[in-house]
């Protein structure tokens, strides 16, 4: 027997009985006795190139020179056939060969799997290792990439391992060749095994830079121009001459950071005008902290504003931050502010003057970079009168007021957010709701909306629930907004009732369609001018209203 030379390892034979073949499970410590059985190879020779491996990973961090050197060892050095590295598309949940040989590129293209699917699929959703000793024995396996062509392929054995980091799986290394040794099989488990860990690093970090961090930048900006469309001042729905002036206001202190006090009946909707100002100033990149006065009790809203020290009171097991603390670097909306007790008031004020606080149970000053906008729908001047507000906190919140219109002072725009919220819950519960009757719109806009624009939302809901053939008529409409004339008919109950509701609103229409023409809207009506005067009669209409 010719002497080995310099640098290789003798592969002694029968040196000792040929041990069963071990579990396919990779067992620890069995790498250093590689060479102790006869298993025809060695993989001790591997030892150095796996340091060297290592060492490039963490020196370079690239993946591309990384999976060169890996699939160069599994080719040169373990005389696997085809070698492919897959890797883990978790938005869009597929497993694509990102790296391979042995493979045409047709091939790679088809190596497409879908979690859970195929050897390679199971092997990502598992976290666990897959040995298949004859390939053609194993039904999971798809052949998805087309390589296994002749009939001695399916005498080859298959063997995916995952590359993980803790429990979150990056991709696999599958390797496919023929083993006729079992130990060797299994030694080549191990190794793969070695190899994926070895470079789950550099595919943690490819994966962050090339497809998650995309993903995220691209949903944050996408998020971000959702955001900046729904709330610019532009897009609050309404165009009458007092909300023209609500955005005026809007558009001016968005630019500045002084603190916004927000004036309105319930309903108008002071949050959406905090959260225009907000997503419009120079610190619309920080968080939107949203806060409710009067939806805890006193107690807790203390901790819930400034957050608690761990053990400062029985079940603060941690430590909490408070939503000041959140706010760091955006806004605050502190909604219903005229509900606060005064000894909160006093520590509100403080926050505002210094814009520094402690947690419940601490002493450690915390400061903040903040900007305070505050709502309520209470009139906090005649609060100050009657010694239920504190004074100098009102002049610290009262710095820019904005007063939101009532609906009923909103005109046309009752209409315009009718027809807003017609379209959304049309679309929301696939009702074909097309448009609102003249009569109803008529008790639209005659109505004094003490719930205003959160109440009209809830009363279109309503009605377009339960309109007919793509219409929203008056009887569709709650009691309280209905005229007189529908009112008493409904009252009535019955199918008489109801279809003097619908000829109401019928006619209504006609008149509103013709301008008035009796003898035009009795046409379209397939009625005598006699007929339709009588019915009109019926109903108190006067041609002269719809001229």
């Amino acid at each position: 027997m010719d002497a080995p030379d310099k640098g290789e390892v003798l592969v002694v034979t029968a040196a000792r009985p040929v041990p069963p073949a071990p579990d396919l499970a990779p067992q620890a410590g069995a790498f250093p006795h590689y060479c102790e059985f006869d298993f025809g190879e060695c993989r001790t020779n591997l030892l150095p190139l796996l340091y060297e491996m290592s060492r490039i990973v963490t020196e370079s961090g690239s993946l591309s020179h990384t999976l060169q050197i890996l699939l160069q060892l599994m080719r040169r050095h373990m005389k696997v056939v085809r070698g492919m590295v897959s890797l883990y598309d978790a938005d869009h949940g597929t497993i694509s060969i990102h790296e391979s040989f042995g493979l045409t590129d047709e091939e790679v293209a088809r190596g497409v799997y879908h979690l859970g699917e195929g050897i390679t699929g199971r092997v990502v959703e598992s976290g666990e290792t897959f040995v298949a000793p004859h390939i053609s024995e194993e039904p999971a396996f798809l052949n998805r990439t087309g390589s296994f062509k002749h009939p001695g392929d399916g005498r080859l054995s298959f063997i995916c391992v995952p590359i993980k980091r803790g429990q979150k799986v990056m991709g696999t290394i599958s390797a496919e060749r023929k083993y006729d040794n079992r130990g060797l099989l299994q030694l080549d488990v191990e190794v793969l095994s070695i190899l994926a860990a070895t470079t789950a690093q550099a595919v943690e970090l490819y994966l962050f830079e090339n497809v998650e961090k995309v993903l995220l930048e691209n949903e944050n900006r996408r998020l971000r121009s959702e955001l900046k469309a729904k709330f610019k001042p532009k897009n609050i729905i309404g165009q009458s001459k007092p909300m023209l002036e609500v955005y005026q206001l809007i558009e001016k202190i968005s630019k500045a950071r002084a603190t916004v006090l927000i004036l309105g009946e319930s309903g108008v909707g002071k949050e959406l005008v905090a959260s225009a100002i907000h997503h419009n100033s120079v610190n619309a990149a920080g968080p939107f902290i949203k806060f409710n006065c009067a939806a805890l009790q006193e107690s807790v809203i203390e901790s819930e504003l400034f957050g608690h020290e761990r053990g400062s009171f029985t079940g603060a097991s941690n430590l909490r931050k408070g939503r000041f603390e959140e706010a760091h670097g955006g806004t605050i909306f502190l909604d219903e502010v005229g509900e606060l007790s005064l000894p909160m008031q006093a520590k509100l004020l403080r926050v505002l003057q210094e814009k520094t606080f402690e947690r419940v149970g601490g002493n450690t000053p915390i400061k903040v970079d903040i900007r305070i906008l505050a709502a309520t729908n209470r009139d906090l001047s005649d609060m100050v009168a009657k010694g239920s507000f504190r004074e100098d906190l009102f002049y610290r919140l009262n710095v820019f007021p904005i007063t939101i219109p009532p609906l009923r002072d909103r005109g046309n725009d009752i209409i315009v957010l009718a027809d807003h919220f017609v379209t959304k819950f049309a679309a929301e519960m696939g009702i074909e709701a097309r448009r609102i009757s003249t009569p109803a719109i008529n008790m639209l806009l005659s109505y004094h909306w003490p719930g205003n624009v959160r109440e009209l939302e809830n009363v279109i809901e309503r009605s377009v629930i339960l309109s007919e053939h793509g219409v929203i008529h008056g009887y569709n409409l709650p009691p309280s907004l209905q005229t007189p004339i529908v009112s008493e008919t409904i009252a009535e109950g019955g199918l008489d009732a109801r279809l003097n509701a619908v000829e109401y609103e019928t006619i209504v229409d006609a008149l509103k369609l013709h301008h008035g023409n009796m003898t035009d809207a009795a046409a379209q009506l397939g009625l005598t001018r006699r007929v339709l005067g009588l019915r009109m009669a019926k109903y108190q209409l006067d041609y002269k209203q719809y001229k």
